[in-house]
């Protein structure tokens, strides 16, 4: 097992998830540390992981292999400010604040500091995420192991060759949890209409979504060809369908996740100066 040093800078839901997972795949509590501006959350990752913590973010800084940015995006910029004199011994750098991009971090931190960028999505709380990374010229190719084996204790990791790339990775899974909530509401909310009690709609509905998502994962063929083997010529699926279709799901879509991937440019831009 790695005996590499990891320092997480913020100790929100995003922090805590990973070092959940990495926990769970077997790293040392020792290896651990949590820094923050409140006692009152580090004393919670304290008490839930039994890490060491700190309110001194350079400190932490200085003793680790790699140092985990997991502040919010507007904090980033002060907080690495803060951290640049404590990083002359190199450690690999990952920023899960989204629409950061690494040429802004190294601005801050020092240019020639390996820097992953990550684009995470919720679900890595139950070790179920789904993460975009990307290095920068720095990272060597060791380092890059060690961020793969840190993002992958929550989920799985798709490396991206252009940083651009990750504003669509945004789109798809970073804010993805958020349109299947919806959709989920939506169907719960009709199947209520349709004169089934919200408990047994909220039920059938969840199932249905967890059940449809593991089918689509374990599956050797995709998506398209699982829809229409359940959805029978003249049959009740397929009136579902058509009236999806007919309303322009699919065109809905791409808008949606388009203004999305626009948004996250346009963090970019607004954050990273």
């Amino acid at each position: 097992m790695s005996t590499t040093k990891i320092a997480f800078i913020g100790a929100g839901n995003m922090a805590k998830a990973i070092i959940g997972g990495l926990l769970a795949e077997g790293y040392s509590r020792t290896q651990i540390i949590a820094a923050g501006p409140r006692m009152e959350t580090l004393d919670k990752v304290k008490q839930e992981f039994h890490i060491d913590i700190t309110m001194d973010n350079a400190a932490a800084a200085a003793q680790a292999d790699v140092v985990v940015l997991g502040v919010k995006p507007q904090m980033l910029k002060d907080v690495a400010l803060g951290l640049r004199a404590s990083l002359a011994h190199k450690p690999l750098i990952i920023s899960v604040a989204a629409g950061i991009t690494t040429a802004s971090i190294a601005s801050w931190l020092g240019d020639d500091q390996a820097i992953v960028r990550c684009m995470p999505n919720t679900p890595s709380q139950l070790r179920a995420g789904a993460s975009g990374l990307y290095a920068n010229a720095h990272v060597s190719a060791a380092q890059k192991s060690q961020a793969n084996a840190i993002l992958g204790a929550v989920g799985i990791v798709q490396w991206l060759e252009d940083e651009s790339l990750l504003n669509p990775v945004t789109a798809v899974s970073g804010s993805g949890p958020a349109y299947f909530f919806l959709f989920m509401e939506a169907m719960i909310d009709a199947g209520e209409k349709l004169g089934l009690s919200r408990e047994c709609a909220t039920e059938l509905t969840l199932q249905t979504a967890l059940g449809a998502a593991m089918l689509a994962k374990e599956s050797t063929v995709d998506v398209a060809e699982l829809r229409r083997r359940v959805t029978s010529p003249k049959g009740t699926t397929e009136q579902a369908i058509n009236s999806f279709e007919q309303d322009q799901l699919r065109a809905s879509v791409l808008n949606a996740m388009t203004a999305c991937s626009n948004r996250a440019v346009e963090l970019s831009e607004l954050l990273g100066k």
